[in-house]
């Protein structure tokens, strides 16, 4: 098992990252709790120790179903979450605000039922509240010890180096990772992003790296998603021709490079994003143990020089 240095801290990270986004039994997450606990079992025990969850994801539901699978093995598992979403219907139940965070950390701590977060991290960027607030309210947790250490997710560079330098300057704990989305189908990070974070001390795990699923070849042109597919789900498409037809271009690519190498297009897809310059851990979201296990051979899979460079090129206007 490879273990990574999480950005300028001393946290190591399996490669490989559980997204427990579809860890729930509502309508958008169909992985019950059983199915769920054999994915995070099988997951830890073939050596990886990484966990992501949020607070918003089902309902909250996500994080008490980790916190109970994680039980008896808790100090070997990194468990990161995030704050930020809606969490009731006033106007300081959402935000990066202090009180919005206080609160909303120790809801977290309550369903994971743990003492500490590993990796607590801003969901989303919050206008309307000082970035000096927010750093000084995350440094106290980790003066408390109810958080080890702090990240950040889809924030821009200028919003990095805002943040890092208002930590610096109040004598604040600075961020050590940002949550991106990245994948051949998403690759803006790599105008200014990914730069920031190099010089800033933050390290990266990415998620959506199959690109919605478009990546793994299960849609194809004017055919209508399948009712077990995320778009036949949540019916946000119609039909698979609301995909972008340089979308399925890229797909194309990766299936091409999936036959020549004898695997498959998922593999491919992760393949490429772990072969990226910057990219720490990779986060996958399986809602079944088969796609946890076709997802972990794209780990193993190391692409030839001229497959990722050929993909590269497939995929250069994602930007």
């Amino acid at each position: 098992m490879e273990y990574v240095t999480m950005g300028h801290s001393g946290l190591k990270v399996s490669r490989a990252c559980l997204g427990a986004m579809n860890f729930g039994t509502s309508a958008s997450a169909p992985c019950d709790e059983a199915e769920a606990k054999r994915i995070i079992g099988a997951f830890l025990d073939a050596g990886n120790n990484f966990i992501d969850t949020a607070n918003i994801y089902t309902q909250g539901e996500s994080e008490q179903i980790v916190g109970r699978a994680v039980k008896g093995r808790r100090d070997s598992v990194v468990i990161a979450t995030k704050g930020r979403g809606q969490q009731g219907p006033g106007p300081n139940d959402i935000g990066l605000s202090r009180r919005y965070l206080t609160r909303a950390l120790d809801d977290s701590l309550r369903r994971l039922d743990t003492d500490y977060i590993d990796l607590y991290q801003c969901h989303f960027p919050d206008a309307d509240t000082p970035i000096e607030e927010t750093m000084a309210t995350l440094d106290g947790f980790v003066k408390s010890g109810k958080v080890r250490y702090l990240g950040c997710s889809n924030f821009s560079g200028s919003q990095i180096v805002e943040a890092q330098w208002a930590a610096q300057t109040i004598g604040a704990t600075r961020f050590i990772s940002l949550q991106p989305r990245y994948s051949l189908l998403a690759r803006r990070i790599e105008e200014d992003v990914l730069a920031a974070c190099g010089r800033h001390g933050l390290g990266t795990l990415v998620y959506s790296p199959l690109g919605g699923g478009v990546l793994t070849g299960k849609y194809q042109r004017d055919v209508e998603p399948t009712r077990d597919t995320r778009m036949g789900r949540y019916g946000q498409m119609g039909r698979s021709s609301g995909i972008p037809a340089a979308h399925f271009d890229v797909a194309d690519a990766v299936a091409e490079v999936a036959a020549e190498l004898e695997t498959t297009s998922t593999a491919v897809a992760l393949a490429w994003v772990l072969s990226r310059r910057g990219v720490t851990s990779v986060i996958i979201g399986p809602r079944t143990l088969e796609q946890y296990e076709a997802n972990m051979v794209g780990f193993d899979l190391t692409l030839p020089a001229d497959a990722v460079k050929r993909l590269s090129a497939a995929s250069n206007g994602m930007r």
